[in-house]
């Protein structure tokens, strides 16, 4: 954190995670220590690459404030990685229930007589995290496949499924196979049902004629 009398800002260097062709953002902390009115202003040596938001303002006593930093996309990194550009941070008392709207140039001009703070900021850029990749392993026929797979993911974004994704695509397969055999088990059952139905009445229809047909030559005789 970067101490002064009236402000406090956190962290004490802007840190942007540097990526080519992208636009970044990093975010500072201010807090008022004091019982006053504590207006600020930030000024950049680099005005068209970043911008600030909000870039100037009033904290209340006691209080905090965000302030969030954004750097334009960049098509080529600084040699070595090695920013140059600053930020200054001015704050200065001022009175009691003054807005943003009221600030004016003149307040931070210490020619005037005015007690302005300043802090400076260097930026810093951070080279993004990487996974660790996985040691490419080569044989006398080529490449491994796990040379293969890492080729495919910094060329197509090609990525394999995961452990636990094969895990459950087998558990569901596995549950859709019981569901069809469950299925088919029934559809037979049922399939039964009626061919013994159907049975059980040719039967009764055989048994009611024969007996009609004795019946009927019984009584002839």
């Amino acid at each position: 954190m970067s101490a002064g009398e009236l402000l406090g800002i956190d962290p004490s260097e802007l840190r942007f995670s540097f990526e080519l062709g992208k636009q970044i953002s990093c975010q500072l902390h201010l807090s008022n220590k004091t019982d006053h009115y504590v207006a600020f202003k930030v000024k950049t040596t680099s005005p068209k690459k970043y911008s600030v938001r909000p870039n100037m303002g009033i904290i209340l006593p006691r209080t905090s404030l965000d302030i969030l930093v954004i750097m334009q996309a960049q098509n080529e990194a600084p040699p070595d990685m090695q920013c140059k550009d600053k930020f200054l941070f001015q704050c200065v008392k001022t009175n009691e229930g003054m807005t943003a709207k009221d600030i004016t140039a003149e307040m931070f001009n210490k020619g005037a007589g005015n007690a302005v703070e300043e802090c400076k900021l260097r930026v810093v850029y951070v080279t993004p995290l990487r996974h660790p990749s996985h040691v490419q392993e080569h044989s006398e026929e080529g490449p491994s496949l796990g040379a293969s797979v890492l080729e495919n993911d910094s060329t197509n974004s090609t990525k394999l499924p995961s452990p636990r994704t094969l895990k459950l695509e087998e558990k569901n397969s596995t549950i859709e196979q019981s569901n069809r055999l469950h299925q088919g088990r029934e559809l037979l059952r049922a399939r039964g049902r009626r061919e013994y139905g159907s049975t059980w009445l040719m039967f009764v229809v055989i048994v009611a004629f024969i007996g009609l047909l004795l019946g009927f030559l019984l009584k002839k005789t």
